[in-house]
């Protein structure tokens, strides 16, 4: 068996009709070799050199291969860690490009590319039974096209795989947990009926988990450690008969489509799960690690680590910026999803050594994406900010980026829980964060607008918890954040008395329509809705079990009627979605915004900045040139109240209707007096058109 020369179009292993032809992108490499193995991928049954290298691209065509055929590499060059090179041929390497992966990574020393006593010294062991390895696959069928959302619209709801269906009732007990299990009916019918847009899975690419969690028996259940960033998590397949990841993740982006759903990947290109330079050798390191990572430039042993994983993924080398651009291409057009959320994105943004890897507002990464014909439309969200130097990014993404704005997040919680914000901050988070965002460049919905993610406490934590409980995480409780802006109203944790629990809800419900009803785009966590608690676990990563699963049979039905009715609101008040800036000066075709005290007053400079000062009212109304007639665009009135005490508001002219109390939780249309009562702790939505319908169904 002989390879022939094959090409270096394509990485990876590209299925022909008279074989497939194989390419691997290692630069600095002296050789390369194919291996091939049984079925299960546990015996080597062939060890063929790489014909051909071309622009640091080793190529060859196995003539005959066929779809199923498992395969790994062994990369030769220099053992220097010195400067940067930790080739070692002794251990089979999994493909950058693989779309499925045959194996699990368990934490043997075995992987590891370095001596553990010595570790200047090369590991000689062969690792081939135990190594991950990737298996040739066919193309899927070109998938349906996706939803189309309305920007001004979107309403983004972050959920775990298995968290989300591992408890469910409803769905079969084989299907829990896994793609399969999202796609089921009743799984999508809860996200129709709250009311939902769009669905940011948390990460599904492969995953190695660390060798420390594996140690206590935990694994990275988040998902933060891939190792094949373009096969789907072999571990959120159900197995079922006649399928694989790869079909079955495929038949939930489609029915989650068909429910006119968009489906958005949270992405992990800044790091892998080879960790540091202690870390095993798994792929990447061992196929060119001087190329495909940032290493330290005074210890080039040593990795960059601005991702707090250990290291950084080098986008500036263009052979591992094609990789990730394949990657990102290949999930649209293969699986048809419609964007995706990068983590800690600033990594892909940072410049090389000449310029202290500053971030880059015109980085290879971004200037890739702005010009791909595939890639251009698609949503792209940034989590923008990593721990390197100048990592607060907030506000840096190109024009059509959405980013995560934790300074909505930090303000509400402030303002809401713990008295520490004024009304000037508050506004400027509930008008879209043009301190961020700036007008003249970034639409109104640049901001996505959160108070909680999967990273820190639940909203029913956050109000529970003063402070983290992730004693189960086993590094003594250290770490998770420690400033999480949360009030436990007099009781830490889970309580009986009726008082606080009231205060508890109105406070969710609270927090909860400030996000829906802020301009920008609002995203929600799995599980808000219900009432779904972490035990005060502000870090659950590690944590694959009851404690991040969704209850479902514990679940909070009033406030998910709540959470569904709020979301209608905005819905069927185009005030609420505005595609444009608000304007505080009557402008042609705008919305105007106009802030007042309670008795109806503008309020004056130190009323904006007066911590003491905690109740104002928003008038939301079309200017000249919008039309004014018809439910959806009537006038629309938030009155906001987060003293201790309950306040009188003065409405403006008009017969108002009140569609949301935050502080008893009714949603329905109620006829407001010229004056009316706040209770302290709440928020409410009124407009001068009648919006909910006996119809409307939670």
């Amino acid at each position: 068996m002989t390879l022939q020369h094959g090409h270096f179009r394509t990485l990876g292993a590209t299925l022909q009709s008279n074989g497939v032809n194989f390419a691997l992108a290692a630069p600095n490499a002296t050789a390369v070799d194919l291996c091939l193995f049984d079925a299960a991928g546990l015996v080597e049954t062939a060890r063929l050199p790489m014909p051909a290298q071309t622009d640091g691209i080793w190529h060859g065509f196995l003539p005959d291969a066929r779809a199923g055929l498992v395969y790994g590499w062994r990369v030769h060059g220099p053992w220097q860690p010195q400067v940067g090179h930790r080739f070692n041929p002794a251990k089979v390497l999994l493909d950058p490009y693989a779309r499925e992966v045959v194996g699990s990574y368990q934490g043997q020393d075995i992987h590891l590319g370095h001596d553990a006593q010595h570790p200047g010294q090369p590991d000689p062991r062969d690792n081939a039974r135990d190594a991950l390895k990737a298996r040739v696959v066919e193309d899927l069928p070109s998938p349906r096209p996706g939803a189309q959302v309305d920007p001004a619209r979107r309403v983004i709801y972050e959920l775990h795989i298995k968290g989300f269906t591992a408890l469910h009732p409803e769905v079969p007990e084989p299907l829990r947990g896994t793609y399969a299990g999202l796609a089921h009916p009743a799984a999508i019918r809860h996200l129709k009926t709250l009311g939902i847009t769009t669905v940011c899975l948390m990460p599904i690419a492969q995953r190695a988990d660390e060798v420390r969690l594996l140690r206590m028996g935990l694994s990275n259940y988040w998902g933060y450690s891939p190792i094949a960033w373009s096969a789907p998590e072999t571990r959120y397949w159900s197995g079922t008969e006649g399928s694989s990841p790869r079909t079955e993740f495929c038949t939930l982006v489609d029915a989650l489509h068909q429910a006119g759903l968009e489906v958005i990947l949270d992405v992990v290109y800044n790091h892998t799960g080879e960790t540091d330079e202690f870390g095993p050798t798994l792929s990447l390191r061992g196929i060119d690690n001087a190329c495909y990572y940032h290493l330290r430039p005074d210890n080039p042993a040593q990795y960059m680590n601005w991702t707090g994983c250990g290291n950084c993924v080098n986008l500036n080398q263009p052979l591992v910026l094609r990789t990730v651009m394949d990657s990102l291409r290949l999930w649209v057009q293969e699986f048809g999803v419609d964007g995706f959320r990068f983590d800690l994105a600033p990594v892909l943004a940072r410049s090389e050594r000449e310029t202290d890897y500053r971030f880059a507002r015109h980085a290879p990464f971004l200037m890739a994406v702005a010009q791909d014909p595939v890639l251009c439309d698609r949503l792209m969200v940034a989590e923008p900010w990593d721990i390197g130097p100048g990592g607060y990014q907030l506000g840096a993404y190109p024009a059509g980026w959405l980013e995560w704005n934790d300074r909505f997040r930090d303000t509400q919680r402030a303002f809401w829980l713990c008295e520490q914000e004024h009304l000037g901050a508050l506004a400027l988070r509930l008008a879209g964060s043009s301190d961020a965002f700036h007008p003249q460049r970034r639409s109104a919905h640049s901001s996505v607008n959160f108070v909680t993610a999967h990273d820190g406490f639940t909203l029913t934590d956050l109000v529970s918890y003063n402070e983290r409980h992730n004693e189960a995480n086993g590094e003594h409780n250290r770490d998770g954040h420690g400033h999480n802006l949360s009030n436990n109203f007099g009781m830490e944790g889970p309580t009986d008395d009726p008082a606080i629990r009231e205060l508890r809800l109105r406070h969710k419900r609270t927090l909860l329509a400030a996000t829906v009803l802020s301009l920008g785009t609002p995203m929600l966590l799995a599980g808000d809705d219900i009432g779904h608690s972490q035990q005060g676990n502000n870090n659950a990563y590690c944590q694959d079990n009851p404690t991040t699963w969704l209850h479902w049979d514990q679940a909070d039905t009033a406030l998910f009627g709540f959470v569904a009715h709020l979301l209608q609101a905005r819905k069927q008040r185009h005030l609420l979605q505005s595609r444009a800036w608000w304007q505080a000066d009557e402008t042609r075709h705008a919305v105007i915004a106009r802030w007042t005290t309670p008795l109806a007053m503008p309020l004056n400079h130190d009323q904006w900045n007066d911590r003491h000062h905690r109740a104002l009212a928003l008038h939301l109304y079309a200017g000249q040139g919008h039309s004014r007639t018809g439910a959806s665009h009537a006038d629309c009135l938030l009155l906001i109240n987060a003293s201790s005490e309950a306040v009188e508001f003065h409405l403006p002219e008009g017969q108002w209707l009140r569609h949301i109390d935050t502080g008893n939780g009714e949603h329905m249309d109620r006829p407001l007096s010229p004056r009316e009562t706040v209770p302290a702790g709440s928020l409410w939505l009124a407009s001068t058109q009648p919006l909910f319908t006996p119809s409307f169904q939670t």
